[in-house]
């Protein structure tokens, strides 16, 4: 029997929809044919849900408490020499890593101590838009000395490829175009429904439009706050008929380091009412609950809660950025709004709100155009050619 190939797969935070594709692909994997050690710096503090899941499927499991998200020059150096020291000791012939500070660390220190291979997952960049010159500049700079060693670079997503192609973040030949997994499942009815709704503690009869992701600057949760706000405002301003219709609210699933600020914004606004449903392991669960699904992210890879919501059945309304138009094609799949637009989020949303026929029509395309384009087994299928070099 052939020896299993070792794997280490490093995350920066095991949570988030980065966290979901980490895990979600080492548990994909053949396990008598791969052998998985998964190493984060997940902070004390935060939710462990994702952790509990890998050891509860048998996952090893490695801390690295100095591997942390801000740029910290002491503890990143610290990190890079425990990484350095576990890959030197540990016999591993793969090491995959993900998200922009563990993708650095963790490719430097697999470089020093000779790993065979270097795989590394782009969910999305460090560099945006929102950026100065000068920083997206040098976070670009970076990742392509990063990709001089990387033997393999998968992007969730192909707005996530084309943009590691435009850059020259690696050659062509070494950028592969992946997806997220979700489950297969049929479209819930109007029972899930009933009951999520009683999860939330919502009216049945409410309009409720949600969101799934953390509360970081990347989902522009604050945007999410506003939009609410002139939905609510658009539907007074419609007439008496819907003036005095249903009662619009908001559901915010998800934690993170603005937390805090987004609740007392969500409490200090008078307008609908927003609830912050906080970090979730039901969220299959919860979604029926929205009437339209809501992303209004600066900036993504392939969001996996857009893809769940969809296969959800639920019309989604998100920000053109990155792969996010890999399934949301304007008016087919769903609508795209600019990026910190809250206004014509609103619209979007209020539109989808007014024409159910529209929204069931683009909900039901999404549902049928994703298939099983995002399958365990077809990413189970990229990880293995990634690991082995297509042998």
């Amino acid at each position: 029997m052939s020896t299993p190939v070792r794997v280490a797969t490093v995350i920066t935070r095991l949570d988030g929809g980065a966290g979901v594709l980490a895990l979600r692909g080492a548990l994909a994997l053949d396990p008598g044919r791969f052998q998985t050690a998964l190493i984060t710096g997940h902070v004390p503090g935060t939710g462990h849900r994702l952790l509990e899941q890998a050891k509860e499927a048998g996952l090893e499991v490695i801390m690295q408490p100095a591997l942390r998200t801000p740029i910290d020059p002491r503890h990143d150096a610290a990190a890079l020499r425990s990484l350095t020291a576990l890959f030197t000791q540990r016999p591993f012939d793969v090491v995959h890593t993900h998200t922009a500070k563990a993708g650095a660390l963790g490719r430097i220190a697999a470089r020093r101590a000779a790993v065979p291979r270097i795989v590394h997952t782009y969910h999305g960049f460090p560099f945006h838009e929102f950026q100065s010159p000068l920083r997206r500049g040098g976070y670009v700079a970076a990742e392509r000395r990063l990709g001089r060693f990387t033997d393999v670079g998968l992007c969730v997503g192909t707005g996530v490829a084309v943009e590691a192609i435009r850059r020259g973040l690696l050659p062509p030949e070494r950028i592969a175009t992946i997806g997220v997994v979700v489950p297969d499942e049929p479209a819930p009815g109007p029972e899930a429904r009933e009951r999520a709704r009683k999860l939330l503690d919502l009216p049945p009869d409410a309009l409720v439009v949600g969101a799934v992701g953390r509360l970081t600057y990347q989902k522009a949760p604050e945007d999410f706050l506003t939009a609410i706000r002139d939905l609510a405002r658009l539907r007074r301003a419609g007439g008496p008929s819907r003036g005095d219709g249903p009662e619009v609210i908001g559901v915010w699933v998800g934690d993170g380091e603005l937390a805090g600020r987004v609740g007392r914004l969500a409490r200090s606004e008078s307008g609908p009412r927003v609830v912050l449903a906080g970090d979730r392991a039901d969220v299959p669960e919860l979604l029926p609950a929205f009437d339209v699904f809501a992303l209004p992210s600066r900036y993504e890879g392939l969001p996996t809660a857009v893809v769940e919501a969809m296969m959800c059945g639920i019309p989604v309304v998100a920000t053109a950025v990155n792969a996010v138009s890999d399934v949301v094609l304007p008016g087919q799949t769903g609508l795209l709004v600019p990026p910190q637009r809250p206004d014509l989020l609103a619209h979007a949303i209020n539109y989808l709100l007014d024409t159910p026929d529209a929204a069931a029509r683009m909900a039901a395309a999404a549902r049928d155009r994703l298939g099983t384009r995002f399958s365990t087994a077809t990413l189970r299928d990229a990880l293995t050619a990634a690991y082995t070099g297509g042998e």
